[in-house]
């Protein structure tokens, strides 16, 4: 027999605080009586069936500056009901993955009625997060003391409280005690040992702990490259003869750390369980809007928008654009060849020590206008994306991939280096100042309240919001371009890549910790498009190393007389390679549906 939250008592009068509700100064107080009526009410009216308090009661109001916080937890039995509602998959006591259900409980491996840890707090706030994401509009027509936002059945109530202002963040809280253990084994003592995945994992969720495991992973795989690439710029080789055989070993390279990532990167998922999460699980994203109905493969009432519509503005908006925004930067980079040609020019007529200088002012402001040009198409694409209305998260973070994509031509070490400056250093050191004054203001209160949650939480409502992985990925998406496609040309790129990453993982990891607010976590079976973006560029990579290969004399040397042999092999060869590749995949696609 299915259990029923209707059928629970799901209240507590006190309860451990998870997530932060920050409201606008200004907002009425029949407002907040209709929220907190939401987050509390039982899930057959429309609620939520959530914990919800102001963090200060009405004397602490008065004594100390009114900040309009508000905390939301839940009670141990709404977390695992909570847990079957988002289909977590758990470990059983035969050592088996299966979904968690609340009926079968005791079936569950460290299970126990008076343990409180089988749900790490990182699930615990996914699924509060999960509930408030999914309270939507009844029969309101507008949200009660705000007749300007207006209301249908099926909107996302979170997302219109957001975008009218009436809400200004939604965060979870840090575990202070957990998270100082996590740092001392993370990355405050710096040295050459692999990170605490698992511990990451546990605190930050499957896709923070797949990314610093993939950071991790590829800057090991980089290492031979950069072994290789060191004498090959030192000493001095023939030039022929160093392409071949570098292009050769990196033909090798670029495929087998994919396929090696694969492998362990499902290891990893699986004894997670998120490797064997359905998909049927994942809820319509919250800026996705469409006529209330019901879904006619889940069964459940949720917002309806045709596809068609949504292929229209794909193709006949979005994809005219980026095609717009690509030739733009082609025609940028041709002004700077130009740039460039113009002060060899000139430096070659005078010779003078300005005019050297001058040599290397093109690349500064080709630099500097890529960036620029790169933050704009950002913002450009996320609004896209946005108006393009997916209908799941997954979907939405694919498609906003598939467009920043096409601007590649980010200079490699100047961005990684004023990446870590202005994504952590900087950052961290104005949140310190912050942090400061905090402590000196609840210092001085007379008030009796509880300090310690009360500085946590304005401590961390002032910190950044971290918008994701994308940028990361991004940036060891670049790595892997330059070396695969261009390290025979400059063999050094590998090199500087190992030396940039092994500072990353610290700085990446001092801006999870202590620069960001703790994102919520977000249940991954893999790194998602990416995968197919390092796929593509390994086939990318295949081809231009096959060429390389194939124009050297060496290899011309076999076939003096017969050129369109040459080729045919070549491209033989070539082909041999990208069928290999997929051949791989499909071992790796069985083995994933029987595990199912």
């Amino acid at each position: 027999m299915k259990v029923t939250l209707s059928a629970l008592d799901t209240s507590e009068s006190s309860f451990t605080p998870l997530v932060v509700i920050e409201l606008a100064q200004d907002v009425k107080e029949e407002t907040k009586e209709w929220l907190k009526n939401r987050i509390i009410a039982k899930k057959k009216d429309g609620g939520a069936q959530l914990l919800f308090r102001p963090l200060l009661n009405k004397y602490e109001q008065e004594t100390l500056e009114n900040q309009n916080l508000y905390l939301v937890g839940a009670s141990k039995i709404r977390m695992l009901l909570g847990a079957e509602a988002v289909g977590l998959v758990k470990e059983c006591n035969d050592n088996t993955m299966r979904a968690f259900t609340y009926r079968t409980r005791q079936n569950f491996k460290g299970f126990d009625d008076n343990n409180d840890d089988f749900l790490t707090m990182a699930e615990c706030q996914f699924i509060i997060k999960h509930e408030l994401e999914n309270l939507r509009a009844k029969d309101e027509k507008m949200i009660p003391g705000y007749p300007q936002a207006k209301l249908y059945p099926g909107k996302s109530l979170l997302r219109r409280l957001l975008t009218s202002g009436i809400v200004i963040q939604v965060f979870p809280l840090h575990d202070s005690e957990a998270l100082k253990k996590l740092e001392d084994t993370w990355y405050t003592r710096f040295a050459l040992k692999y990170q605490p995945i698992d511990s990451i994992r546990g605190y930050f969720g499957e896709t923070i702990a797949l990314y610093f495991g993939f950071l991790e992973y590829f800057t090991f795989a980089l290492i031979p490259m950069a072994v290789i690439g060191l004498p090959y710029y030192l000493f001095v080789w023939e030039d022929y003869d160093k392409y071949v055989i570098f292009a050769s070993f990196n033909l090798i390279w670029s495929t087998v750390i994919l396929e090696l990532w694969k492998r362990g990167c499902a290891n990893m998922t699986y004894r997670w369980g998120t490797l064997l999460m359905k998909r049927k699980f994942e809820e319509p994203r919250p800026g996705f809007h469409g006529v209330l109905g019901i879904n006619s493969i889940t069964g459940k009432e949720e917002p309806l928008y045709p596809s068609y519509k949504r292929q229209l503005r794909i193709y006949l908006v979005s994809l005219p654009f980026v095609c717009l925004c690509l030739y733009f930067s082609l025609y940028v980079m041709m002004i700077y060849f130009d740039m460039e040609v113009w002060a060899l020019g000139l430096h070659e007529n005078s010779g003078s020590e300005w005019t050297s200088v001058l040599l290397y002012v093109p690349s500064i402001i080709y630099a500097i206008v890529i960036e620029i040009m790169n933050r704009l198409y950002r913002y450009a694409a996320e609004f896209l994306t946005s108006w393009e209305n997916h209908r799941l998260e997954s979907a939405y973070q694919n498609h906003l991939i598939l467009k920043v994509l096409v601007s590649l031509a980010t200079l490699l070490i100047t961005s990684q280096i004023l990446n870590q400056i202005m994504e952590s250093f900087l950052p961290y050191w104005l949140q310190r100042k912050h942090g400061v004054r905090v402590k000196r203001k609840v210092q001085a209160l007379k008030a009796d309240i509880d300090a310690t949650l009360y500085e946590q939480v304005i401590l961390e409502k002032e910190m950044g919001t971290y918008l994701g992985t994308f940028d990361d990925y991004l940036e060891l998406f670049l790595q892997f371009g330059y070396v695969s496609l261009f390290s025979c040309v400059y063999p050094l790129a590998a090199a500087f890549a190992v030396l940039n990453n092994f500072t990353e993982v610290n700085s990446d990891a001092l801006k999870m910790c202590r620069v960001f607010k703790r994102p919520f976590s977000e249940p991954s079976a893999n790194i998602g498009v990416w995968q197919l973006a390092f796929e593509t560029m390994s086939v990318i990579s295949v081809v231009t190393n096959c060429a390389l290969i194939g124009m050297s004399p060496q290899v011309n040397a076999v076939f003096p007389e017969s050129k369109a042999d040459l080729i045919l092999i070549v491209v033989a060869v070539e082909q041999m390679k990208l069928v290999t590749e997929n051949l791989k995949e499909e071992p790796m696609e069985s083995g994933k549906e029987k595990a199912t």
